[in-house]
């Protein structure tokens, strides 16, 4: 705990040089870990190298290996990430709007940072990059605790980034980085009271739930993304087999890939035949309900369980369903509330759906594979918040503040 302690200390410190830094100057300090990065590329690809060994050591599946693989290239749209955070509007000191009371006080709402953010995370070095960047630019400071299997390649991913701040004048404690990878170590950090202002869990549901029963900090829950698709009966079956196919395979280990599909008894003798033969190629094991069945040829019996199971996985659960409001029903009862999708041409289908289901984002005729900061506009994201107090949805600059109300009076007393 000392050490943690020690941390704590520094970052608070950080913070208070961060909070008052000029948006040019956090600019130039994000230029210089871009350009930090790209000299450094060599050492942390060599760092992902050890952790890419040590996984396949240990035999993380193929699907969780791809969320901790580091390429050039995956390097390059990191630093492009922080470009694009660079380009956008610093939120800090901005005022929401103001106006005068009945005792002519003026007051205003301004935009001022969290302070210390903790970051606990899984194998995606992404995240690493992502979570600093943002917090920096939003003026706080952050201490990133990741999972042990990308433990080499955070800690190179920080040393050059703090590096890069030293090179500009910043204090190196506006990133920090938990060296410890002991699960006591983690427990520490989420009661890490007085230091923390916020604490961020970004992972599987059960890093997610075991942060949210044992913080005493506050936390903002990102979600696990148990995410549906349903093609109603009104859908265009050639679209839906584009959304469907690309929520599940173009990378199903990441939290907006597509875990469930529904699909309206009218058309589910025509859409489920085309459906399998898409996805042969991709091996995907599709756990259908008895009506589903019917219409493949190869599929196992759904259970409960895989109906509430974000997969991670090339796993499809498929329900059949008689109506758009037994499809409404069912994601109902089974959302983690993170993406949601309908599929069809009747307007007033798409406007139920929209209404009634509760999820952070919902889409009508499109993949749920958009659910990113970056897809979004935001330049990258901490996470996707999936409660409704504070943020929700994807995590930009904006959702890293908070307000203050700034008075200006003529030497008013209240009587």
């Amino acid at each position: 705990m000392t050490t943690l302690i020690q941390l704590g200390e520094q970052a608070k410190k950080a913070a208070r040089f961060l909070a008052v830094a000029e948006t040019k100057d956090k600019n130039l300090a994000l230029e210089a870990i871009v350009a930090q990065l790209k000299q450094d590329e060599s050492i942390i690809l060599a760092a992902n190298e050890k952790d890419l060994a040590l996984a396949k050591e240990n035999n993380v599946p193929e699907t969780m290996m791809d969320r901790l693989l580091l390429t050039s290239d995956r390097l390059m749209t990191m630093c492009a990430d922080i470009e694009s955070i660079i380009r956008l509007a610093d939120p800090i000191g901005l005022v929401d709007k103001m106006w005068k009371n009945a005792d002519g006080l003026t007051i205003g709402k301004q935009r001022v940072p969290l302070g210390v953010i903790g970051m606990i995370y899984e194998a995606r070095p992404n995240v690493t990059t992502d979570a600093a960047s943002l917090c920096f630019k939003s003026g706080n400071a952050v201490i990133l605790r990741g999972g042990k299997e990308a433990f080499h390649s955070n800690q190179a991913l920080v040393t050059s980034m703090q590096k890069a701040l030293a090179s500009v004048n910043f204090p190196e404690a506006c990133i920090q980085f938990i060296a410890d990878t002991r699960r006591e170590t983690a427990k520490d950090f989420m009661t890490l009271n007085g230091y923390l202002d916020v604490l961020i869990p970004r992972g599987g549901a059960n890093l997610i739930q075991t942060v949210v029963k044992t913080a005493t900090v506050p936390v903002i829950e990102t979600g696990t993304g148990n995410c549906h698709v349903y093609v109603d009966k009104d859908a265009d079956l050639e679209m839906a087999l584009n959304i469907v196919m690309n929520g599940k395979t173009q990378r199903p280990s990441v939290c907006n890939a597509t875990e469930t599909l529904i699909v309206h008894e009218a058309i589910a003798e025509s859409f489920l035949p085309l459906l399998e033969v898409a996805m042969t190629p991709f091996h995907v094991e599709l756990r259908a309900d008895t009506l589903s069945s019917r219409y493949l040829s190869t599929s196992i019996p759904a259970t409960e369980e895989d109906f509430k199971t974000e997969f991670n996985d090339f796993i499809l659960a498929i329900k059949t369903v008689a109506s758009s409001e037994e499809a409404i029903e069912h994601i109902q009862t089974y959302t983690t509330h993170h993406s949601e999708v309908i599929v069809t041409n009747n307007y007033t289908t798409s406007q139920s759906f929209l209404k009634q289901i509760d999820a952070a984002a919902v889409y009508v005729n499109a993949s749920s594979r958009f659910t990113d900061g970056s897809a979004f506009g935001f330049g990258g994201e901490i996470g996707i918040s999936t409660q409704k107090l504070h943020a929700r949805g994807p995590m930009g600059l904006n959702e890293l503040t908070s307000t203050k109300y700034i008075i200006y009076g003529s030497g008013q007393i209240r009587h």
